[in-house]
């Protein structure tokens, strides 16, 4: 499905359509050092303390397509995801619901958010742990990478959180599907604890009103 695919290169959509992993006995949690358990909780303290950011992404798919856009996070459960022009496809989490703008289709899809790995970023208290599993952590040069599974929901696939450290920011997450295809996000120009204006997080239906200028009825 389209919408879920949009989705899920920017936060990891439910891919129901997709063939499901093995199933939790398949998850094997990583095994953190002491240092990489401190850096854990160091990520944490910094994503719970990440309220909002503003920044263009690039989206950039394992075939080498590309697309371009806009992304705002007002956490909790907010999102506003808008791509260039002339790409129509729009997202919005106005903290309930999921809404899909498919701008191909001219359709709308809107999904309750949920609690796995679908919606991580946007949740309230975020946690590297509970009812997700941490599966890599991998050190590079003024880099960190972590990996989530959400055990129970292994048809969500397999969530990377990249982040430049010292000091400690988001740059990137990677997405691989149930079929093994990767989708990577980059956040380009990107400012942290921004504040938005009313409304940027209401989902507006493009088609609103069409009916009634078309001829009223």
């Amino acid at each position: 499905m389209r919408l879920t695919t949009l989705f899920l290169a920017i936060l990891l959509a439910v891919a129901s359509a997709l063939p499901a992993y093995a199933g939790p006995a398949s998850v094997k949690p990583a095994k953190l050092s002491e240092r990489e358990q401190k850096d854990v909780t160091r990520i944490e303290a910094y994503l719970n303390a990440l309220k909002s950011v503003s920044a263009n992404f690039l989206q950039v798919g394992d075939s080498g397509a590309l697309r371009h856009g806009h992304i705002d996070i007002q956490r909790p459960g907010k999102m506003r995801v808008v791509y260039d022009a002339p790409d129509k496809d729009f997202i919005i989490a106005d903290g309930t619901f999921l809404n899909m703008w498919d701008g191909e289709l001219e359709q709308q899809t809107s999904v309750p958010i949920g609690s796995g790995i679908a919606d991580f970023i946007l949740r309230d208290k975020v946690a590297l742990s509970g009812d997700v599993v941490i599966t890599r952590f991998a050190y590079y040069p003024a880099k960190i990478e972590v990996s989530l599974i959400a055990p129970k929901e292994p048809e969500e696939g397999e969530l990377t959180l990249v982040f430049e450290d010292k000091p400690l920011l988001l740059r990137q997450w990677r997405v691989v599907d149930t079929q093994g295809h990767t989708t990577g996000v980059n956040l380009e120009d990107a400012h942290e604890g921004v504040s938005f204006p009313n409304g940027n997080f209401s989902f507006v239906s493009p088609n609103l009103g069409k009916t009634r200028h078309n001829g009223g009825k």
